[in-house]
């Protein structure tokens, strides 16, 4: 008797165990397969009610922290390659928070499209937005570098098609080729030393930012999390009566 069972996609150990012990018993595997189950509004159709009952004080106080306004966004904005609202705002102040180490903005800042998470809309900006936008651990890391390895990194961010960035501007080819960059409105000069604020997470290389790597120095200044500089950022801007704004600036553009 032949038997259809629908695994998980993690499985492979435990298909290969569940093979073996069908084969002992006689019967045969013929599909193994696997999929994503989405956690929506279905599940809320016939909800447990001692289940809700024991999650409603906890509701009420999440509810309270979550959905406190802190700020305003005159426009909505989102984050896309080669260049967005949403990552130009989040570049920018990743290069203005480090400030707080070098004293004054870094000449460049990079942020990766992968680290945003969702979207921000027009109007009241809460604190739950801001952890659905930035909902990693990423904390700021201010790198020195020489020229020559900031322009490897202006490459590997043109494989990628783009990526956010602050302080500079590059072209690039439809097939990810970089054909120029300036920082401040100059070439770079490949001996000189500039100054990069990212996320820890890409200062180590990750997500094909492998010239992060060559950095001469590296500074993980303490209490920098991202999202939490972030949120002040949104809360300064609103306690000087400001919404939060963003522009396209051709900071990144695709030459075909």
């Amino acid at each position: 008797m032949k038997r259809r069972f629908m695994l998980p996609a993690f499985g492979l150990a435990f298909c290969v165990a569940l093979a073996v012990s069908s084969c002992r018993t006689g019967s045969e595997v013929v599909y193994a397969g696997g999929g994503r189950v989405a956690m929506d509004s279905l599940w809320d159709v016939a909800p447990d009610a001692d289940a809700a009952a024991l999650l409603a004080a906890y509701k009420v106080k999440k509810d309270s922290v979550m959905g406190a306004v802190v700020g305003k966004s005159a426009r909505a904005m989102e984050s896309g390659r080669p260049e967005s609202l949403l990552s130009n705002l989040i570049a920018d102040v990743l290069r203005e928070s480090a400030a707080q180490v070098l004293g004054h903005p870094a000449d460049v800042s990079v942020m990766n499209m992968g680290g945003i998470r969702s979207s921000l809309a027009q109007g009241d900006i809460t604190v739950e937005d801001v952890f659905e936008i930035l909902p990693f651990e990423n904390a700021l890391c201010v790198l020195t570098v020489k020229g020559d390895v900031l322009m490897q990194l202006f490459a590997d961010m043109a494989r990628r098609g783009g990526e956010g960035l602050g302080g500079a501007r590059l072209e690039i080819s439809a097939d990810g080729k970089l054909l120029g960059a300036t920082v401040g409105g100059k070439p770079v000069e490949s001996g000189r030393t500039y100054t990069v604020a990212t996320i820890d997470y890409l200062a180590e290389g990750n997500d094909g930012m492998t010239a992060m790597k060559l950095a001469e120095e590296k500074t993980f200044p303490a209490g920098m999390v991202l999202r939490d500089v972030f949120m002040r950022y949104v809360k300064e801007q609103a306690a000087a009566g400001r919404a939060l704004t963003s522009r396209l600036e051709g900071r990144i553009t695709v030459k075909n």
